[in-house]
């Protein structure tokens, strides 16, 4: 009896490393497998500003699945709250924050109105060519606010963009940004004549853009001259 016992031991012993060994090599295998994402993250979080490409894509989808805006030139709204990412040392949003919000408030901006679009079925391109922001109120951490986005005015070479920060609990204009919206590759009359399919006559150009449109060309002017380039306004 003793001796069947100890068999009986010893065979399910054996049996219980048989079944453990591949329970081990599945855990290591999935601790590996885990190490090596979690160093792929960290290369691509430490390489590229992951969260801006993500944002801009979830913006993109969201907007296309939203209802065209017919209307080319009318104002969009997007609204966000200050979040603790956003913060600078002072405690309020920081100032690249706020360039970076207008890139997200311009992408919904463009998608959701069709120049995007248009862009591509032409081969166009568009960059930022200038960009100047007031800073007027600081927005606090937690603060909601609203991001206004319209085209103000154009000519045969940029979109005038204008978009504002409005705080939602009182209104106030925070920060007020002026873009200048290259095209590439094409014009602007040529993008809203393919969305409008009729040529549409640009706004009167409000004076302060107009002050700064000659800002821009002047300083355009005074970099060629310095870097011995023909004097050609940009």
């Amino acid at each position: 009896m003793p001796g069947m016992r100890n068999a009986a031991l010893k065979s399910f012993a054996i049996t219980l490393t048989h079944t453990e060994v591949p329970s081990f090599c599945t855990r290591l295998f999935i601790a590996d497998s885990m190490l090596w994402v979690l160093s792929a993250l960290l290369v691509l979080f430490g390489c590229f500003d992951v969260w801006y490409f993500l944002r801009g894509a979830w913006v993109v989808i969201k907007c296309a699945l939203q209802e065209p805006v017919r209307d080319v030139l009318a104002e969009q709204v997007i609204h966000s709250r200050v979040l603790s990412q956003d913060l600078d040392f002072m405690g309020h949003m920081n100032n690249a924050r706020y360039l970076r919000e207008c890139d997200m408030g311009r992408v919904a901006f463009y998608t959701r109105n069709g120049i995007f679009k248009a862009s591509r079925v032409l081969k166009a391109t568009m960059v930022v060519g200038a960009s100047t922001i007031r800073y007027r109120r600081s927005l606090a951490f937690g603060e909601a606010f609203e991001l206004r986005t319209r085209i103000v005015a154009w000519d045969e070479k940029s979109f005038y963009v204008e978009q504002r920060f409005v705080s939602k609990s009182d209104g106030f204009i925070s920060a007020v940004m002026l873009c200048r919206q290259n095209v590439l590759r094409s014009s602007p009359d040529k993008i809203l004549e393919f969305l409008c399919k009729r040529k549409v006559e640009c706004p009167d150009i409000p004076e302060d853009l107009q002050q700064w449109i000659k800002f821009i060309s002047a300083s355009s002017q005074a970099l060629r001259a310095e870097s011995g380039l023909e004097d050609k306004t940009k």
